[in-house]
């Protein structure tokens, strides 16, 4: 797909048009380029260092989501992605470059359209890395707080006071 369809797909799940949203469709064609498919289970796995537009690109574009835990989040707020494609073990890290936007003034659809017509190469420090993929999605039993009753994951239950409780109520009970 052309970087203009693939825009055009992510828009539609994202709502909007936007620098970010282009930003993440780079990334997502630059991978979808290098030997990493859309992933309907968890083939491909994303990292990502921020929770801007871009990362609604690399869900819709790569199959990449929460739910299936090959979207994981880790909230440093830079534009840094990791992608892992478990059945090459292949893995890359692109950086989004400081020198992208010299012109602070552009426009919205100044920066959209710089993006788009810009080799990834440009826009991106890219380094093949180790493979080193973050686990597989862990399927765990839930298990009602003592406190609230409602049901949380056995590996996020904290214990206090010879309870076993979610975390929110956990943070009250410490106060």
């Amino acid at each position: 797909m052309e970087e203009k369809e693939l825009m055009e797909k992510a828009a539609r799940f994202h709502g909007h048009l936007c620098p970010g949203l282009a930003i993440g469709v780079l990334a997502a064609k630059y991978v979808l380029d290098h030997g990493f498919n859309y992933s309907p289970n968890e083939e491909v796995v994303a990292v990502v260092e921020n929770d801007n537009c871009s990362v609604d690109s690399i869900q819709s574009l790569l199959g990449c989501t929460y739910g299936k835990g090959n979207l994981v989040h880790q909230d440093y707020g830079k534009l840094n992605y990791y992608f892992y494609n478990r059945e090459t073990e292949k893995a890359l890290k692109l950086s989004f470059r400081n020198t992208v936007f010299k012109d602070k003034k552009m426009t919205k659809n100044e920066r959209i359209k710089q993006l788009l017509s810009s080799k990834p190469e440009k826009v991106f420090n890219i380094y093949e890395i180790e493979f080193n993929p973050p686990g597989l999605a862990q399927v765990e039993d839930s298990i009602p707080c003592d406190i609230c009753g409602e049901n949380t994951m056995n590996s996020r239950l904290m214990f206090y006071n010879n309870s076993s409780m979610c975390i929110p109520c956990y943070k009250a009970q410490r106060k």
